[in-house]
């Protein structure tokens, strides 16, 4: 039986990587799909690539606008009739990470999108959800959201520390309401953001690191659970990442 048969998902960051990822698993376990991000012929082509016909819809949005976020949301529930499933998945880095690096600028443009985005997503959702005594909200995080190592970047890390602890409050604050929260802490993936390290990585680190198949499973598990079971917090991380 199709885990997701009848629910409605939203992914944000959905045109490539993980969201993309998650987008096709979910469309195979029955979900109707509306993937977001900024680009919208990345979208376009994502959901071309998918075709899935009427159960996929993509909608370009800028998470890091609370009002984009409020458009997005009320788009996907009237193409779908509600959101049952929101993946925050959105995030982004920079080459010039340290601290010694970051600017005003670009500290706010980290937080904006990896945490704020978050935020203003899930403000958009959750009162529809918290009507209907009904919601899974996920969130994509990083272990750079539990382990604050120096590879992700000071504005990077801070952010997803934040929005791992958005969860686990949002998750504690609405555990009587039929809204579930759960976060999903990825080690490293061989996504597009690999493209914004400061230094290339190796054919032979690539190939061994999380493919983005891999979290999309991950997301998908917690999100077809049965309503009286949650998952607050998952880490996968590839086996020969260190985790400390």
């Amino acid at each position: 039986m199709a885990k997701l048969a009848g629910k409605v998902a939203v992914v944000t960051g959905g045109g490539s990587g993980v969201g993309k990822a998650v987008a096709r698993l979910f469309l195979d376990n029955g979900a109707r799909v509306v993937i977001a991000g900024r680009n919208a012929d990345k979208l376009r082509r994502a959901a071309d690539e998918l075709n899935a016909g009427d159960n996929l819809q993509y909608t370009a949005a800028d998470v890091s606008d609370p009002r984009q976020c409020e458009t997005l949301m009320r788009t996907a529930a009237e193409a779908f009739g509600g959101i049952d499933v929101l993946v925050n998945n959105a995030g982004t880095n920079l080459k010039d990470r340290t601290l010694r690096e970051l600017t005003p600028e670009t500290w706010d443009r980290m937080i904006r999108a990896n945490l704020d985005g978050a935020f203003y997503c899930i403000r958009a959702v959750l009162p529809a959800m918290l009507a209907r005594k009904d919601g899974v909200i996920v969130n994509v995080v990083s272990v750079a959201g539990k382990r604050a190592n120096p590879l992700g970047g000071a504005a990077y890390v801070a952010a997803k520390f934040g929005m791992g602890a958005l969860g686990l409050v949002l998750s504690n604050e609405e555990k009587d309401s039929g809204v579930r929260v759960s976060n999903v802490y990825p080690g490293e993936i061989d996504t597009p953001i690999l493209e914004h390290r400061p230094s290339p990585i190796s054919d032979a680190q690539r190939a061994a690191i999380l493919k983005p198949e891999d979290v999309a499973e991950a997301v998908l598990f917690v999100a077809g659970l049965p309503p009286h079971v949650s998952v607050p917090e998952l880490v996968i991380k590839p086996t020969v990442q260190m985790y400390w």
